[in-house]
């Protein structure tokens, strides 16, 4: 059984595609696999990810979605997850989301458990996504876009890793909104150049822009 954290280099990098694509992928080969979301803020009843992922993958939403396994804290505000808890009233306890992945974990072989937004995203005041991310030793899989600044933020997230000492098996870089192709060119180019010195058995994936609802599959390196 394995379990993978998905966290972008910021809100909207295209977590929830890429989690939903990969899931795709790994479904399509024969692999039991399920995606989880860490935190959802800014919509009500079932995680709006999850909704997302499921639709990707060609599977309807399933008994661990409606239950909440898939997904134990769903909040209103549109906010971090620490603010939209004080918010809405909602204590959040890491102990919640670990026994729900510990549930998945016994029924399928992979679980892709999706973050909300980035790694030093409080979920508590003096509790960040990279503590939880640290404390269960989950290795971790970053998603960057092609937006400009994107190289910053990707760097920044990956010098946060070597501080943590977290385990990057897999970037996936992100076409949309594809802007331009020198910067694109350019940003693969170096976020490529420090991982081979920095994460050399990082793997490095490319999600075309999709069009049409034209999902492709990626080809990560085992996940399982």
């Amino acid at each position: 059984m394995a379990v993978y954290f998905i966290s972008g280099i910021d809100t909207d990098a295209g977590k929830s595609v890429v989690t939903g694509v990969l899931a795709r992928s790994l479904h399509r080969k024969g692999v039991r696999v399920i995606t989880q979301k860490f935190i959802q803020t800014g919509c009500r009843g079932l995680s709006e990810d999850i909704v997302t992922h499921r639709k990707i993958m060609g599977i309807p939403l399933q008994e661990a979605d409606e239950n909440g396994t898939t997904c134990p804290y769903v909040m209103n505000y549109p906010a971090s997850p620490h603010l939209a808890a004080e918010i809405d009233g909602v204590e959040i306890r890491p102990e919640v989301i670990r026994q729900a992945t510990e549930r998945l974990e016994q029924a399928y072989d992979v679980v892709l458990l999706e973050g909300a937004g980035g790694l030093y995203v409080p979920v508590m005041r003096r509790y960040l996504t990279v503590d939880y991310i640290r404390e269960n030793n989950y290795p971790l899989i970053l998603v960057a876009s092609s937006k400009l600044g994107s190289i910053n933020h990707t760097l920044m997230s990956l010098e946060l890793c070597r501080l943590h000492k977290i385990r990057l098996t897999h970037l996936v870089y992100n076409d949309f909104p594809s802007d331009s192709e020198e910067i694109r060119q350019d940003t693969l180019g170096v976020i490529g150049d420090y991982l081979k010195r920095c994460f050399p058995d990082c793997q490095l994936l490319e999600l075309p822009v999709i069009q049409n609802n034209e999902y492709p599959d990626l080809h990560p390196e085992i996940l399982y």
